[in-house]
């Protein structure tokens, strides 16, 4: 890491968080040159700061990275799940894999059967599931299309373990149509894996 943004988010990421006036030092630029780096840095969401009592006097101001920030570092979670997949299929047997599929979408489909317990209206069900997607790092979000919704995915945080098993995939859409209720047709109209830029689903009456 070369440049002064990437070398304040390294010292960020190594040694936690930390004043400017520290991290200047680190990267041998002055305490405003680092304020302003920094600011362009918590302007992009990579960091973020917060006041810190430190005796009589003003509080200390100490910047830390957001998960975003965090995210910037090479992570080998997909490698990881994907290896765990193959292994699991090679030593156990694929009724092995497909057993633990079906272990995660119970557990799943619980969380957001608990979640839309209670909304009567399917918009209501279709905007809360987009906020528990959302929430697992899909970037989802759901749109009104005449008496349709779209629910939108933006990012696949599981793209690397659907592509090994592609039962991954087929799961998340048998819960979607369980919990959104019986009285709606769900189906896939983008797809990652297809070559699509998202996943998107369609939700219609039924």
């Amino acid at each position: 890491m070369t440049a002064t943004p990437d070398r304040l988010l390294y010292q960020l990421k190594s040694r936690g968080p930390q004043p400017a006036a520290t991290l200047a030092g680190a990267c041998a630029i002055t305490p405003m040159g680092a304020h302003k780096q920094l600011q362009a840095l918590q302007e992009q969401g990579l960091v973020s700061s917060r006041d810190e009592a430190d005796g009589p006097g003003r509080p200390k101001r100490l910047w830390t990275l957001t998960p975003s920030g965090h995210a910037r570092f090479p992570d080998r979670h997909g490698d990881l799940a994907v290896q765990l997949i193959r292994q699991a299929a090679a030593v156990l047997g694929p009724d092995a894999v497909d057993q633990l599929i079906a272990a995660r979408e119970h557990e799943q489909q619980a969380g957001y059967d608990a979640a839309l317990a209670g909304l009567s209206t399917l918009g209501a069900r279709v905007r809360r599931l987009a906020e528990l997607r959302s929430a697992e790092g899909y970037m989802a979000r759901a749109e009104k299309h005449g008496k349709a919704w779209l629910l939108v995915e933006d990012h696949c945080p599981i793209c690397a373990a659907a592509t090994s098993c592609q039962g991954l995939c087929r799961s998340e859409l048998q819960i979607f149509a369980r919990c959104l209720g019986e009285d709606v047709r769900v189906e896939r109209v983008e797809h990652v894996l297809a070559g699509g830029r998202r996943c998107a689903y369609r939700v219609t009456p039924a």
